[in-house]
């Protein structure tokens, strides 16, 4: 997220900030508000994030993200939670536990895979979401071909 964006979104929260005129401006939150958003942090990134790295994001002190990470990787080593807080590469990740990936793995092998479209179906969804409602005599004349298999098609897939 760009620094304005940063900063839009936590005037939208109605955060307090505390400015000096040669830093950045500090943003107080409460301990458990930094903790959710660090969670929330660590859990959207695709890379491993450094506390430094989280600490100068959120413009915070690196003690203050440092003590929270550590009760994240605490919380998230109980047995209750199936996925984890762990310290990889120099930076913080959240993942699946290793006990559980067996079952992952299969949950993932029996999920139905995504619904693949031709081409004539995917031009036959395209103009139906644009022109709705529209009728199938009015897809045909638009598109230039008889279409009633396609939209047949697209009914049995709902």
């Amino acid at each position: 997220m760009e620094p304005s964006e940063v900063q839009a979104a936590l005037e939208t929260e109605g955060l307090k900030q505390e400015s000096a005129p040669d830093q950045p401006a500090a943003v107080e939150w409460a301990d458990s508000d930094l903790k959710a958003i660090v969670e929330a942090v660590i859990y959207l990134t695709d890379e491993p994030l450094s506390a430094d790295q989280i600490a100068i994001g959120l413009k915070q002190p690196a003690a203050n993200v440092g003590r929270v990470l550590d009760e994240l990787v605490v919380e998230y080593g109980k047995s209750e939670h199936g996925v984890t807080v762990r310290e990889i590469a120099g930076g913080y990740k959240m993942s699946t536990k290793p006990e559980h990936h067996e079952a992952i793995r299969a949950f993932v092998r029996n999920l139905k895979p995504p619904l693949k479209l031709s081409l004539p179906a995917l031009e036959t969804l395209a103009l139906i979401a644009y022109k709705q409602p529209v009728t199938t005599p009015e897809i045909m004349e638009v598109r230039g071909v008889q279409g009633a298999g396609v939209i047949r098609t697209l009914l049995d897939r709902k």
